[in-house]
């Protein structure tokens, strides 16, 4: 009676519990499955992007590759340092419309003006500039200075290649850093006070002939960067005042007198100048006429009382 009991609890239990395993494997099944079809559904995603990429990169052309060689050679120009100078002189027809140009070409170039001075007479007026324009417009604002229209009385340009000079101040001054480092470690070696004294001293001076060479590496390069021009322009407005006529007869015996006279006044004054001197000469004549007569005086009494 009790066999026949616990025989279908044991069945109903072995049943239940090969339901949960069906269960638990039904759902890792469908875990993976899952997985694998967002998995796959990836790779189609990069396999579609990778052919489209390629087919993008089959359609566009390759740029062209670019020699190394070609690119990486520095240009030597870049490097140089060259001063370069104009001299301008010109004869213009309209002076205030010329100025106006010079200015307008000198702000387009992005230059200035360092120094303007203006004179004006009867005979002509005049400008005369000093003009700094960065050394790639140099040769533009030296065309545009000098048109066809006017008449140029002079042109001088002139180049000093300074890169050799700017080359060695640097070398110059790298060496003194190198100089200074070890200075300054000796002064921190220093047991006393004469030699902290006597390595300060070299520091010092060290430390003026690199501000010097900093200095006139600083003037060159800003001398190469920004080009000079030295222009002076004018025009005449009246010729005839000056025209120099040849003076006459009488006004050159006029001329002839007056100076005569100039040169008269002139001696008198140098004469007045040297008053203690003939003031010296007068005392030293009256000194010796006194005592040549005194003896002459003795000398005929001495012959008296002979006699």
């Amino acid at each position: 009676m009790k066999i026949s009991v616990l025989l279908p609890a044991a069945l109903l239990l072995v049943w239940a519990s090969s339901c949960n395993y069906m269960s638990a494997h039904k759902k890792e099944v469908a875990t993976n499955a899952v997985a694998q079809v967002s998995a796959s559904k990836q790779e189609e995603k990069l396999f579609s992007g990778n052919m489209a990429a390629d087919s993008t990169a089959q359609e566009t052309p390759a740029p062209p590759q670019v020699s190394k060689d070609k690119t990486s050679t520095p240009n030597p120009d870049w490097d140089k340092k060259i001063i370069r100078n104009a001299n301008l002189n010109i004869e213009v027809k309209n002076y205030r419309a010329f100025n106006e140009l010079v200015r307008n070409a000198v702000r387009q170039a992005g230059g200035y003006i360092a120094q303007e001075e203006q004179n004006e007479s009867s005979y002509k007026i005049e400008n005369s500039m000093t003009i700094k324009v960065p050394v790639a417009r140099f040769d533009e604002v030296c065309q545009a200075l000098a048109p066809s229209t006017e008449k140029v009385m002079m042109k001088k340009i002139t180049s000093e290649d300074v890169t050799g000079e700017v080359v060695d101040t640097k070398a110059r001054l790298e060496a003194k850093k190198e100089v200074r480092l070890r200075y300054l470690e000796l002064l921190r070696q220093a047991k006393n006070m004469k030699e902290i004294l006597e390595v300060q001293q070299e520091i010092n001076e060290i430390q003026e002939n690199m501000e010097a060479a900093a200095g006139r590496i600083n003037y060159l390069s800003h001398a190469a960067a920004m080009s000079t021009i030295q222009l002076n322009f004018y025009q005449v407005l009246d010729v005839k005042a000056n025209d120099v006529t040849e003076p006459g007869f009488g006004q050159k015996v006029l001329l002839a007198l007056n100076n005569g006279l100039q040169w008269l006044g002139e001696l008198l004054v140098v004469v007045l100048n040297l008053w203690p001197l003939w003031l010296a000469l007068g005392l030293a004549w009256y000194g010796y006429k006194r005592h040549r007569g005194q003896l002459a005086r003795a000398k005929a009494a001495v012959s008296k009382n002979e006699a």
